[in-house]
């Protein structure tokens, strides 16, 4: 994926209130000032599924993360005029994940990862035991939802969710031929379901 450059998206970040700073023994109560849930979406892109989110729900806290300043920069954009409590954004690579969150963490969204296609970088799929392995330590309770327009990754995460002794909860081949009531599509999702691509989605558990 080619990024364009943002001009000032560093000194727009380091500005918002919204961007967590202080990443050394992040704690939520401190964070939020109170014990709600605690969701977080892996590969933020934009903004728009974690900042629909926070609104819909404010008793739920959400943090966002996302490691390109290009990327992240558009989220903050969109919040300049917003006061949403519940809502922080880290800039972050996902490997520190397990550095940064305690195991306070209740759902973990990853919504149209990087798929990595080819086999020798299987194990920088946000899906792949590593990763998984990852998120052990920081989920209370061990609850993953994922959504791509990719087969051969989806097919990959359903096998190494289960390899892990994930259980499905609920598992979609086309998304949008089902009731989306209550679904609130990404910036990818919505360009994909545009061209008439199917979405995947599973929720696990254990």
């Amino acid at each position: 994926m080619r990024l364009k450059h943002v001009k000032g998206a560093s000194e727009q970040i380091e500005a918002s209130n919204y961007i967590v700073k202080k990443l050394d023994n992040l704690s939520k109560k401190e964070l939020f000032n109170n014990d709600n849930p605690l969701y977080i979406e892996i590969g933020m892109g934009k903004g728009d599924f974690i900042i629909e989110n926070a609104l819909r729900y404010p008793n739920i806290n959400f943090i966002g993360i996302e490691k390109y300043d290009s990327v992240i920069v558009r989220a903050v954009q969109k919040l300049n005029d917003k006061d949403i409590p519940n809502l922080k954004l880290i800039r972050m690579n996902a490997n520190e994940i397990d550095k940064v969150f305690k195991k306070e963490v209740d759902l973990i969204y990853l919504n149209f990862s990087d798929p990595w296609p080819k086999d020798r970088h299987a194990k920088r799929r946000l899906t792949s035991d590593v990763f998984l392995a990852k998120y052990d330590t920081i989920l209370k309770e061990k609850h993953i939802i994922m959504k791509t327009d990719n087969r051969n990754l989806f097919e990959y995460s359903i096998i190494s969710f289960t390899d892990y002794d994930y259980k499905i909860k609920k598992i979609s081949l086309d998304l949008y031929k089902e009731d989306i009531t209550n679904n609130i599509p990404t910036e990818y999702e919505k360009k994909f379901v545009e061209k008439g691509f199917p979405i995947y989605k599973i929720e696990v558990y254990k």
